[in-house]
């Protein structure tokens, strides 16, 4: 039977998806992906589940996409594979908790758009990060082309994507690529640690926050606003909001229960 590609645990609140292809350094195939889709939808329906935490099992994050799947491909087929990832990778953007990518080892082609799409990421000090799709004479294909430049900007993005060089971690943090750097024995524990406070607070407002970002970002100014505005009404509709409040004037700790 085949092995399962990506492992599911629970911290408590917190959901932990483990990409399972050691030998392979974790390299995204079709099935691969078509798993992580699959548990993707079924913890955006948990209300168990207030926070996500994303890694690789073994030496990587994940290498990149499968080469030697991708090798024999034809024009038709490349297309259909780079939908699909773009597809995955759109549903950690929109769903509606918030997801760490815990970066270790490599963070390559493929791999490192995986991380791109995920809200925050922790790199572990000796990682590396690139994106070398254009010394395999092709460009990436699950988004790097479009997320890379929106998170670090134009300049530094064409570097990473011309060249195809790969970065160290604290180069990364310096670019504003990941958002922080720990030992590596620190990775998992740092990650649980911040999923942990993020599945403290109130899990309506954590997603439309996440909605305000991904979609305001991509409107003119006038309407993320009229967006962010809206969004904004919608918190005072909740129990949450009420609570928040409330524990604030009392000076004590809130109890959010995501309604």
């Amino acid at each position: 039977m085949e092995e399962t590609r990506v492992v599911v645990q629970h911290e408590g609140p917190v959901a932990v998806l483990t990409l399972n292809r050691e030998q392979q350094l974790n390299a995204l195939d079709e099935a691969l992906l078509s798993e992580l889709s699959g548990h993707l939808r079924a913890l955006a329906d948990d209300p168990g589940v207030r926070a996500v935490v994303l890694c690789g099992r073994g030496r990587a994050f994940a290498a990149g996409a499968d080469i030697a799947a991708m090798q024999p491909l034809g024009p038709a087929a490349a297309e259909r594979f780079a939908r699909l990832g773009q597809a995955v990778f759109q549903q950690i953007e929109r769903l509606p908790k918030p997801v760490i990518a815990l970066i270790h080892g490599y963070a390559l082609g493929g791999g490192l758009e995986l991380a791109l799409a995920c809200d925050l990421r922790i790199a572990a000090h000796g990682a590396q990060l690139g994106q070398p799709e254009i010394r395999l004479g092709i460009l990436p294909g699950f988004g790097g082309t479009q997320r890379l430049p929106r998170l670090v900007g134009r300049g530094r993005a064409l570097q990473l994507l011309l060249t195809g060089e790969r970065i160290t971690a604290d180069a990364a943090l310096e670019m504003g690529l990941v958002n922080e750097v720990v030992a590596p024995d620190a990775l998992y524990t740092t990650g649980l640690a911040r999923a942990r406070q993020l599945a403290e607070l109130p899990p309506l407002a954590l997603a439309w926050l996440k909605r305000a970002v991904y979609e305001g970002t991509e409107l003119d100014l006038a309407r993320g606003l009229s967006l962010e505005a809206a969004l904004f009404g919608l918190c005072f509709a909740t129990h949450d909001q009420k609570e928040g409040m409330a524990a604030f004037l009392a000076k004590r700790p809130p109890v959010f229960e995501g309604k």
